[in-house]
């Protein structure tokens, strides 16, 4: 299954995702860095930025700049990873900035449960705007 992540909120989009990876397809989420968290900017950026400077460097935790990771830790966290099951799972989950070349001609899907369109206001930003803010390129 494809997924276009272009303008989903990114809790309900990783639910889906793991929700389908726990039952064995394969995911692939396209475009990552376009979908969005509600939400006011500034509180986004600083929860953010406290989760990164959180622990001891050498040790964790850790919380990726990148916007496909970003995207991929979080349907991970709605994974039971830890067990055979969910390991398995989490290796179904693949997650991509922009559209790769070798899923150019498949067709995506979109979530409409899962649409920034959908929210009673307009306060969001998108997960690459926030990955930017961390230190991304």
């Amino acid at each position: 299954m494809i997924i276009d992540a272009t303008d989903l909120i990114l809790g309900r989009l990783a639910s889906y995702a793991a929700k389908k990876a726990l039952l064995g397809e394969k995911v692939d989420i396209i475009n990552s860095e376009k979908s969005v968290i509600s939400g006011k900017k500034e509180q986004i950026y600083k929860d953010y930025l406290r989760k990164r400077q959180r622990g001891i460097p050498l040790q964790g935790p850790y919380l990726p700049r990148r916007p496909d990771m970003l995207v991929r830790r979080t349907v991970r966290g709605m994974i039971p990873y830890k067990t055979e099951r969910g390991k398995k799972a989490f290796k179904n989950v693949h997650s991509w900035i922009g559209v790769p070349s070798k899923l150019k001609d498949k067709k995506a899907a979109s979530i409409k449960q899962a649409s920034a369109s959908k929210l009673p206001y307009l306060k969001y930003i998108a997960i690459g705007d926030i990955c930017k803010l961390m230190g991304s390129k």
